[in-house]
């Protein structure tokens, strides 16, 4: 007889995790307090990164502001869609037993040049963008 391993699987443990940062997120607004990380691109360099502004529009998604989630930043908003339909895949793979990349890769390059895009368009000093600050 040999000892049973209790714990959590990897995905419950995974779920919980994030069921915990959601919870933190939605009782505490990133812009007001400030137990978050701060960005180091932005404090180092006064840019803003493709991720600034993040954790400010999930706590708006979270209170169902999508308007000023997508002004705080549009790349991210969009995303949602991608990364639930990402997890379904994940998961309908994961159910079937199917090996092989859930995604091509060529497709995860083309995200991150996209989001490498977002990054530089931004930061552009033209009045159209001046509604995405972060």
């Amino acid at each position: 007889m040999g000892i049973q391993n209790k714990s959590l699987p990897v995905s419950w443990t995974m779920a919980l995790v994030a069921l915990g940062v959601g919870l933190v997120l939605y009782a505490f607004n990133p812009a007001t307090v400030p137990i978050f990380p701060v960005c180091l691109f932005h404090q180092w360099t006064g840019l803003n990164c493709p991720g600034c502004g993040s954790l400010r529009a999930m706590h708006q998604l979270l209170h169902g502001n999508v308007v000023e989630a997508f002004r705080l930043n549009a790349l991210l908003v969009i995303s949602i869609p991608i990364g639930v339909w990402f997890g379904i895949r994940l998961l309908r793979q994961h159910l079937r037993n199917e090996p092989g990349p859930i995604v091509r890769p060529l497709w995860i390059w083309i995200y991150a040049l996209v989001w490498l895009v977002f990054g530089i368009v931004r930061e552009l000093p033209v009045q159209s963008f001046a509604v995405w600050p972060p």
